[in-house]
């Protein structure tokens, strides 16, 4: 844990003496009464009281409003026609736009995505149903749902019914989103709050299998059969079960361990922006500058100890085109000179490696750090689509501001409210209960996150570090980092259906399915879609470097395409079979992709890639000879609509 640095105290000035008196000491015969938070002290200029650095009721507001930015943000849809609508809608530039499905009305963060997308993906008829997953839980626990099963898979969903899976899904995201709606609009909180919040989405990470993972692999997310035919399959199961609390992608701890911190910001009872009883606590500020800090230094040392481009300053000449989902932007930061991708490695080594230790060197150096941080995390977010991550970091960087840093983004008056706070004594002499448990509640924090702490510092330091692990079911503290390795080439997993009797035939017509995100048709201009995240786009970009024995939930979306059912549809932008019979056989086509040269030949034709064959990625499927394969999985049977 990091040391705490003594803080400023609040400036003395402040307080003003009424001319001609003497300062009574507090509580003395003929003493003025303490200043209320809410009404002026007598003799203090409202109008113009500064705020003293040190302090973070302002911090508080703008840290739970930006954590609720997170679990729930709504953007509008531009007006269809113009060039970023199009960028946002993913639209080609060419075409007729057959059975293209067009973005929802309003996108969204963390649990709007998990009501758009988890039924399709987890839900009772999804890719990967959270059901089956459950109850694979359950055997592996002796068919008990008792502690064991609860600590390693905290969730909701034990207890509600699992006969309406949908229904219980969309009921944690719907909530999810009404929370944090409340405190997105009003800035107010309390501890009671912020935990179901928490819970809420921890509750549908803990059954979120791969769609919640950077994709390593599918099989561990499968019905664990034959648990208890013999020790060997007990062991090698035990290794897949482990492996799924630690292959959670980095945002998704992220967010439960920026969501954790936010519970303990809060008072514990009252939804006051300014509960004068409940100052922010200098342990949890920490807390949040601890989590930034490993952060960014995880990410730095996974680099520089991963792939040797980032030692050679050339990782940058191959990352905007090999990202999983680049944007417009990339394709023109990917022909950037060399010497400007040297210059952006090194600017990278320096944020991520140096800049976190600023915050051990005083307050101007700490408020420059997270100047440095959210500038950082900015220009990532305009060249790329990496979902809410970037957008998450830059919470835990605002508690490098303190009121005085962040007075201006405020009204006169709550800053004069927060001044009034600063006052000694302003607070009152005696402790509220709530007060009382709400310390004892920081301090056993502090100790928490200390004690949680040990094993990721001992990751950090270690010559084998490993990146976005959790050391605990409730994913308190983890580990992070992004890209310690660079894909030189861009391969994409192309899925192609045909309605021809005979798959094999070389006149056989095979029309391409279109993703909302992922690059397919070559004329179709790259997205901008975050802090958005399209979680079977993402899982796609994984597919393309391994096998589809390794992702078995790509042959199960193959069947439902089969099958043309709605639901799983809805994930895709273009179905070329909308309005006419569904296809016989669908197959996986593997090919390297690369962006085309501005003002080059293939850009003038309006392509933004080119690409070249590879050779199939898994052969022609027909649903008939599905159905063994489902059925050895326990998936449903999709059916033809």
């Amino acid at each position: 844990m990091l040391a705490v640095p003594d803080m400023a105290a609040p400036s003395a000035g402040l307080r003003r003496r009424l001319p001609g008196r003497a300062r009574a000491p507090d509580g003395a015969p003929g003493a003025a009464p303490a200043a209320s938070p809410d009404s002026p002290e007598p003799g203090l200029a409202t109008a113009a009281s500064p705020l003293s650095p040190g302090t973070f009721w302002l911090t508080r507001i703008v840290l739970l409003r930006s954590i609720a930015f997170l679990y729930w943000v709504f953007q509008k849809q531009p007006e269809p026609g113009k060039s970023l609508a199009k960028q946002l809608l993913c639209e080609r530039q060419v075409g007729d736009g057959r059975g293209q499905r067009p973005t929802p009305p309003a996108a969204a963060v963390a649990f709007l995505v998990a009501f758009q997308q988890n039924k399709q993906l987890i839900g009772e008829k999804g890719l990967l149903p959270c059901k089956l997953y459950l109850q694979d839980v359950k055997r592996y626990f002796k068919g008990k749902v008792g502690l064991d099963a609860l600590s390693y898979a905290p969730t909701l969903l034990w207890f509600l019914d699992w006969s309406a899976v949908d229904s219980s899904l969309d009921g944690l995201a719907l909530a999810g989103l009404a929370l944090a709606a409340f405190v997105l609009l009003t800035g107010c909180a309390n501890m009671v709050l912020m935990a179901l919040l928490w819970l809420l989405y921890l509750s549908l990470v803990n059954v979120g299998q791969i769609w919640y993972s950077f994709g390593n692999g599918g099989k561990f997310s499968f019905s664990c059969t034959g648990l208890e035919s013999g020790s060997v399959v007990v062991e090698e199961n035990e290794k897949k079960m482990k492996g799924l609390r630690s292959n959670l992608s980095g945002w998704e701890s992220q967010l439960l361990e920026t969501g954790f911190l936010g519970i303990f910001l809060c008072p514990l009872w009252t939804l006051s922006r300014l509960p004068r009883g409940s100052p922010p606590s200098r342990i949890v500020i920490w807390s949040f500058r601890w989590l930034i800090f490993r952060i960014m230094l995880g990410a730095g040392l996974i680099k520089i100890r991963g792939d040797r481009c980032w030692r050679e300053l050339t990782c940058m000449d191959y990352h905007y085109e090999t990202q999983p989902v680049p944007n417009p932007i990339s394709y023109f930061m990917h022909r950037s000179p060399w010497w400007f991708h040297r210059f952006e490695t090194l600017v990278n080594h320096f944020i991520e490696l140096v800049v976190p230790f600023f915050l051990l060197l005083g307050r101007r150096m700490t408020v420059l750090h997270g100047l440095l941080q959210i500038l950082f995390q900015v220009l990532l977010i305009i060249s790329g689509n990496l979902s809410f991550l970037n957008w998450l970091t830059m919470v835990p960087s605002i508690a490098c501001f303190d009121d005085a840093s962040l007075a201006l983004l405020f009204g006169s008056r709550l800053r004069e409210r927060a001044a009034r706070l600063q006052l000694p004594g302003a607070r009152g002499e005696r402790l509220s209960l709530g007060s009382c448990i709400h310390r004892v509640l920081n301090i056993s924090l502090g100790l928490l996150i200390t004690y949680l702490s040990i094993p990721v510092v001992l990751n950090l330091l270690s010559s084998r570090q490993v990146m976005n692990t959790s050391f605990s079911p409730l994913r308190i503290v983890n580990t992070y980092g992004a890209f310690g390795s660079i894909t030189k080439e861009r391969t994409e997993v192309i899925l192609q259906g045909t309605s021809s009797l005979d798959p094999q035939d070389p006149t056989a017509v095979w029309e391409e399915f279109e993703f909302k995100c992922k690059p397919g048709d070559l004329r179709r201009r790259p997205c901008l879609i975050s802090p958005y995240h399209y979680r079977l786009d993402w899982l796609m970009w994984f597919a393309a470097f391994q096998t589809y024995e390794q992702n078995e939930w790509i042959i199960h979306l193959a069947g439902k395409l089969l099958a043309q059912e709605e639901e799983t549809l809805s994930l895709l932008a273009t179905n070329p079979f909308a309005g006419r019979d569904p296809p016989r056989w669908i197959r996986g086509e593997h090919f390297k992709y690369k962006f085309s040269q501005p003002g080059g030949k293939h850009a003038s034709d309006g392509k933004w890639w080119i690409r070249k064959r590879i050779g199939p990625y898994f052969p022609p499927v027909n649903l008939q000879g599905l159905r063994k394969f489902f059925e050895d999985r326990k998936w449903p049977y999709p059916m033809q609509n």
